[in-house]
Order: structure tokens, then C-alpha cells, then sequence
């Protein structure tokens, strides 16, 4: 977990082999009651802070991004597999790794 301020995000380590397909993840998202979409963006492209009106799960299908939450500077790399819960509301920003990212994410139905 990360430290946010009081907020508790949850990351999730992939532990395994072979790394989840994308239908994979899309299926547990929604098993979970998940509205999962696909995005994907060039290599080092960065967001600038931000934060949602709502809960979100994110998982890195492919490539890296790395999150940095604003209130306490501390940074996560997401790599193939990997997972965060980010709590509405909190702020952060993102850089996409050098081979690019594609992501899955989604917000409760």
C-alpha cells in the first residue's frame, strides 16, 4: 500500500509466470463489478497531476508508467501485470515508461 495522505491505496504486485492477457484482466475487472476500459500511450509521455470524482483499478497490461502522488512525492513503477486501487480523490500524476503502456482500468458500475 501506499502512504497518501490518509487515503489508502492498494497496489498489487504481479507475482507469476506468464503475465494475465488482456482478456483475462478484463474479465476479472468485471467479475468485480468493474466498467473496464483499454487505453495506451507513447513512451515518456506524462501526465500532469490529477485525480477523479471516483474509485478507480488500474492494471498495466504491457510496458511500465510511473505514479507519483502529489501530497507525499512517493513513486510506484506499474510494470505487466501489475495493479493499483487508487480512492477518489486523490492526486497524482504519471509518466508512461520508455517502451510505452497499455492499461486497463475501470470504476465501479
Amino acid at each position: 500500500m501506499a502512504n497518501t495522505g490518509g487515503q489508502q491505496v492498494r497496489i498489487t504486485w504481479w507475482r507469476g509466470g506468464q503475465h494475465p492477457t488482456l482478456e483475462n484482466i478484463t474479465r476479472r475487472m468485471a467479475e468485480e463489478g468493474l466498467r473496464p476500459y483499454v487505453w495506451a500511450n507513447t513512451p515518456n509521455f506524462r501526465y500532469s497531476t490529477r485525480s477523479h470524482g471516483y474509485a478507480k483499478t488500474l492494471y498495466c497490461v504491457l510496458g511500465s508508467l510511473e505514479i507519483t502522488f502529489s501530497e507525499t512525492k512517493q513513486r510506484v513503477v506499474l510494470r505487466a501485470g501489475d495493479r493499483i486501487d487508487l480512492p477518489q480523490g486523490v492526486r497524482y500524476s504519471a509518466i508512461i515508461g520508455p517502451s510505452g503502456v497499455q492499461c486497463i482500468e475501470g470504476s465501479p458500475l
